[in-house]
């Protein structure tokens, strides 16, 4: 008698922390997630966007050199992806770099350090360094900002200072970037999707719909999407399991229209199940905490 092999889907996403793509990506990610569930494994590869602003050039957006000049500039490029993506961005104030801090490695670093201690702790603190970078405006790859953003989601603060300033986590972060030279993904996000001995690779922002016919490719059929019905409470447990989402990604992920959306945040806000956090252009929603409520993985009770 034969054991059937069961596979997943593996899906890597080639990235860094501060680039807009991956940012204008996490939507289609949920949806992934929330469609094929645990037939699909979703991880991330550091791939080190900019060493050193000033010896970066972007020529397409006129970014690079000038760290001041660099930050407007990519303001503005953020501000356009947004109007195509739809993840928000807060313009004003916007900071990537200045003169004592001009790479995205620390966030890279950061997040292999995150890593280094639990899994999902450390795909909460990427997100949240996206946000941070994105839609407040904050300076993330100054230490002080990331040993922040690694206590909000709940990562023991001594232990990641440790891995961040011993070398553990950059060794980390250079293997991370030998795989991206390996696999030449030369542009964020770049997408490794496998099943089994077969993979493929998908360069720069893909629709959920690219990603869906690779799937049925790779696995002959056998990896199907599963239905996810748009209802109150399909949706609320969407919120709660990821804490922070953008509308957009509500919209993404049950196939609703922009006035569905609407109506169904107006809902849940008038239920009082739901905080609507303004950032930037756009706005975040989160579960409710008009009662107390306290997240074990975090340790931090809110009211």
């Amino acid at each position: 008698m034969t054991t059937a092999i069961t596979r997943k889907i593996e899906i890597v996403e080639f990235t860094d922390p501060v680039c807009t793509w991956c940012w204008g990506s996490e939507p289609v990610l949920r949806k992934l997630e929330a469609r094929y569930g645990d037939q699909v494994e979703i991880s991330f590869v550091m791939g080190g966007l900019c060493a050193d602003i000033t010896s970066f050039y972007d020529s397409v957006n006129d970014i690079g050199g000038d760290p001041d000049r660099s930050n407007m500039n990519i303001a503005r490029h953020w501000l356009e992806a947004s109007a195509r993506h739809g993840m928000p961005v807060q313009a004003e104030g916007f900071k990537l770099f200045s003169r004592e801090h001009r790479s995205t490695f620390p966030q890279n670093i950061a997040c292999k350090a995150a890593q280094m201690q639990d899994q999902l702790l450390a795909d909460r603190f990427l997100r949240r360094v996206r946000e941070a970078s994105a839609a407040e405006a904050k300076q993330t790859n100054v230490t002080e900002v990331l040993v922040e953003l690694a206590s909000e989601v709940g990562l023991d603060v001594a232990r990641f200072l440790e891995d961040f300033s011993n070398g553990a986590a950059l060794k980390a972060f250079e293997k991370d970037l030998a795989t991206t030279a390996w696999y030449n993904a030369r542009g964020f996000p770049t997408f490794l999707v496998r099943y089994g001995d077969r993979e493929t690779l998908l360069h720069g922002y893909k629709r959920y719909q690219d990603f869906q016919a690779v799937i049925t490719h790779l696995s002959n059929g056998t990896v199907v999407a599963r239905p996810t019905p748009a209802n109150e409470e399909t949706i609320m447990a969407f919120i709660r399991k990821h804490v922070s989402v953008a509308p957009i990604e509500i919209q993404t992920t049950f196939d609703l229209t922009d006035d569905d959306v609407v109506t169904m945040v107006d809902s849940l806000l008038a239920k009082q199940l739901i905080a609507r956090r303004p950032a930037g252009n756009g706005y975040f929603i989160s579960p409710s905490t008009s009662s107390m409520a306290c997240d074990p993985a975090s340790g931090r009770c809110t009211v």
